[in-house]
């Protein structure tokens, strides 16, 4: 099951820290937006994270939302958070993950993808060979068929 499991675990994306990010090398995220960055339920980008994507973006990382959303408002959050999207991108396939590499210039091998689900981001990461972050969703709100995989993934974590 190592196609299942994230390189690390973080509470929340602003527990994941600049220290941190150096010391693995990494000079690039590609973010998950839904649960990740932006609550289901309140559909409001926090003041803590837009604070951290500032941190990042000032310490020279680059950043690429990417969602399998494909409504306006992921667009409108890219544009407040100021970063680039690939929207549609049918995670796990691998081409969106190359299409947000290939948008921020960057190299898996210094680029991590940062989400909150297994069977999405972090399969996705792990298909492309990238490492990957699992964070715990921002609220139990979710799409009816996204509520079926947090079932399979907590029995996984069992």
């Amino acid at each position: 099951m190592e196609l299942l499991q994230p390189d690390v675990r973080f509470e929340k994306v602003e527990d994941i820290t600049l220290e941190f990010l150096a010391s693995k090398g990494y000079s690039a995220l590609i973010l998950d937006v839904d649960n990740t960055l932006v609550s289901r339920a309140t559909a409001a980008i926090e003041s803590s994270v837009l604070a951290w994507l500032e941190g990042l973006k000032q310490a020279g990382i680059s950043c690429c939302l990417l969602s399998n959303n494909w409504h306006a408002v992921v667009h409108d959050y890219a544009t407040e958070l100021g970063v680039p999207i690939v929207a549609k991108a049918m995670k796990p396939l691998p081409v969106a993950y190359v299409k947000a590499l290939n948008t921020i210039g960057a190299k898996r091998a210094s680029t991590v993808v940062v989400g909150d689900q297994i069977f999405t981001d972090i399969l996705g990461a792990r298909l492309c060979v990238i490492d990957c972050i699992l964070v715990k969703p921002l609220s139990s709100t979710d799409l009816w068929y996204t509520k079926i995989f947090r079932a399979v993934e907590q029995r996984l974590a069992d």
